[in-house]
C-alpha cells in the first residue's frame, strides 16, 4: 500500500501540510529561495503565488512502462516550472502559463477520477512549486479512497529540505538529471548551481525510497526512476551523469535515457540546440550507459496519449 496511507492514519500527514504551507511565507521551496510571501499573492520565479495551477490531466500512455501498465499513468500536468529551459517541450505550460487555478478540493477529485479510470499511480509533473497544494490535495483525496501510489516527476532542481518534507508521500520519485556542467545549466535553464544541488536531491530521493520495485505484473510500486534527455553536440553532459548515477547511486537504478530531443522555445537561438539529435550521439549514450554498469534501462516502444478534458 502507498506509504501516504500510514503517514496519513498517524497525524503526520496533517503536520508536514502546515510546514509546507509556512514556507510560503518566504518561500524556500525550491533552490532559487525567492523568499516572497506567496501567501499575500507575490510571486517569484515560478510565477505561482496561491492555489494549484494545472494544465490538463489525463491517462498518460507515453510514459515509462513500469508506468503506464494498461490503464496509463494518472498524469496531471501543473503550469510554469522552477526551471526555465530554453528548448522546453511543453512550452505553452511552463513559460507561457497555460491553464488554471483550481481549488485544493478539485485537484483531489482530479487525482480520484485518474484512479476511477483505472490508472496506476499519480503522476505529478512539475510539481516543485506547488508541492503545499498538492498535499493538501492528497490529504483530502485520501479521506475519499486514494490508494494508488504517488509519483513526482520534476527536473531535479529540488531542495533537500522539501523533499525530506515528502518522504511518505511520495512513493515513486521521477526525476530529471539535466546537465553535468552548471555553466550550461545556468545558460540553458537559468538555474544556479543545478549539477550539485541535482545530486544532492537524487541522493535523498533513493535514501526515501530505494531501487525501483515492481509488482507481479510489472507495475511500479515504489522507488527511483531517473530521466536523461541527450542533448545534441553532448551538452548535457550524459556520460558523466550516467557514471555517477552507477556509482553513487545504484547501478540498479532505473534509467530512462531519452532520445526526444528537437528543437522548441527559443532553441533556435542556442545552436547546437537548434538540431535535432542525431541517431549516432543517442547509440554513444546508450554505451555510455552500458560502459558505465547501469543494468536497468528503459525500453523505448510506441507511445500514446489520451486526455481528459479539463
Amino acid at each position: 500500500m502507498p506509504s501516504y496511507l500510514e503517514l496519513y492514519s498517524s497525524g503526520e500527514l496533517t503536520e508536514r501540510v502546515k510546514k509546507l504551507w509556512a514556507r510560503l511565507e518566504s518561500c524556500d521551496l525550491c533552490p532559487h529561495r525567492c523568499a516572497v510571501n506567496r501567501l499575500k499573492g507575490q510571486k517569484g520565479f515560478c510565477k505561482v503565488a496561491l492555489g494549484p495551477m494545472i494544465s490538463s490531466y489525463g491517462p498518460h500512455f507515453g510514459e515509462e512502462d513500469p508506468l503506464v501498465g494498461v490503464g496509463g499513468s494518472g498524469t496531471i500536468f501543473f503550469t510554469y516550472c522552477n526551471m526555465a529551459c530554453v528548448y522546453c517541450q511543453n512550452w505553452e505550460i511552463s513559460h507561457l502559463g497555460e491553464g488554471e487555478i483550481v481549488s485544493s478540493a478539485q485537484l483531489a477529485r482530479i487525482m480520484l477520477a485518474l484512479q476511477a479510470r483505472g490508472c496506476h499511480n499519480i503522476n505529478l509533473v512539475t510539481p516543485t512549486h506547488q508541492v503545499p497544494f498538492i498535499a493538501e490535495a492528497l490529504k483530502l483525496a485520501i479521506e475519499q479512497g486514494l490508494c494508488i501510489p504517488v509519483v513526482y516527476n520534476c527536473g531535479g532542481y529540488e531542495s533537500v529540505e522539501t523533499l525530506r518534507l515528502l518522504e511518505g508521500l511520495v512513493d515513486i520519485y521521477m526525476p530529471d538529471f539535466k546537465y553535468w556542467d552548471e555553466k550550461v545549466a545556468l545558460k540553458l535553464s537559468k538555474v544556479p548551481n543545478y549539477p550539485a544541488i541535482a545530486r544532492e536531491a537524487l541522493k535523498e530521493m533513493h535514501r526515501q525510497v530505494g531501487d525501483l520495485v515492481l509488482d507481479e505484473n510489472g507495475i511500479a510500486q515504489k522507488g527511483l526512476i531517473v530521466r536523461h534527455l541527450v542533448l545534441p553536440g553532448g551538452l548535457a553532459g550524459t556520460r558523466h551523469i550516467l557514471e555517477w548515477v552507477a556509482k553513487e547511486i545504484s547501478p540498479y537504478t532505473y534509467v530512462n535515457i531519452m532520445d526526444q530531443y528537437h528543437p522548441c522555445g527559443r532553441a533556435w537561438e542556442y545552436p547546437p540546440l537548434d538540431r535535432p539529435l542525431t541517431p549516432e550521439e543517442y547509440s554513444q549514450a546508450l554505451e555510455a550507459a552500458k560502459k558505465a554498469g547501469l543494468k536497468r534501462l528503459d525500453q523505448r516502444r510506441p507511445r500514446r496519449i489520451l486526455w481528459l478534458d479539463f
